[in-house]
């Protein structure tokens, strides 16, 4: 009888230590860095959580980055903008005061003419320097090319127009009281002595006074100082009104 309960005991032990045993190397199995073939395996990286909206240093995909340019202070009295001015006083435009002359009405103006000192050789007129003084009591303003037309005197109506061709370019002349702007009329140049002749064939022609048409100033008849306009082709080029005088 002893033997036999020692025989049941020994069985008892045995099967708790294998019963031990096994539940160690179960947890062994189940625990970390053990994939249950005995290799240790790499540590598993802890997730991350985005965050629901990006910080305003960092924009997210499609948002606009904020600008990293530093507005540079201006100096007192410059324009924020720091575009340049385009205004200021011009010959023809605004005064010092910053305001216009309007447009010289044709009564504003005397007209006079004489020869020019620079002309075309031949025995004709070649050029003329034609002078317009506001005569009026308040400034006024001219501009651009005029039209040119012979005719007789007194006669202004009955005109045989020319043909223009103009030389350089227009700019606003502002007048003072007793201020000048001037052109200059350079003609096709008679030739030879006596009547004279033109180079093309044609017959001269002498005007006793032109009519000169300026843009928004009227119609001017003028006379030659000395002599007439004889010229050839009826044929002129013309400055623009001019601030000062040529030769």
């Amino acid at each position: 009888m002893q033997n036999t309960r020692y025989g049941k005991n020994v069985r008892r032990a045995a099967v708790a230590t294998v019963s031990a045993a096994t539940a160690a190397l179960l947890l062994t199995a189940c625990g970390p860095g053990d994939d249950g073939s005995g290799t240790a395996a790499a540590p598993t990286a802890a997730p991350t959580v985005a965050p629901t909206s990006a910080p305003a240093s960092a924009p997210g995909a499609g948002a606009t980055a904020p600008s990293a340019t530093v507005p540079v202070p201006t100096k007192a009295g410059a324009p924020s903008t720091g575009a340049p001015s385009t205004g200021g006083p011009s010959t023809g435009g605004p005064s010092a005061s910053g305001t216009a002359a309007p447009a010289c009405a044709a009564g504003d103006l005397k007209v006079d003419a004489h020869q020019a000192k620079v002309r075309p050789d031949g025995t004709g007129v070649g050029a003329a320097i034609v002078a317009f003084t506001n005569s009026s009591a308040h400034p006024c303003t001219v501009q651009g090319f005029p039209t040119v037309a012979g005719a007789a005197n007194g006669s202004p109506d009955h005109n045989a127009p020319l043909t223009v061709t103009h030389s350089g370019a227009a700019a606003p002349v502002r007048l003072a009281p007793g201020g000048k702007a001037w052109l200059k009329l350079t003609f096709v140049q008679v030739q030879g002595e006596a009547d004279g002749y033109c180079v093309s064939g044609a017959t001269p022609v002498a005007y006793p006074t032109l009519v000169l048409g300026l843009p928004g100033a009227g119609a001017h008849q003028v006379a030659l100082d000395d002599g007439l306009f004889a010229e050839c082709d009826n044929k002129v080029t013309t400055t623009a009104l001019l601030a000062t005088s040529p030769s």
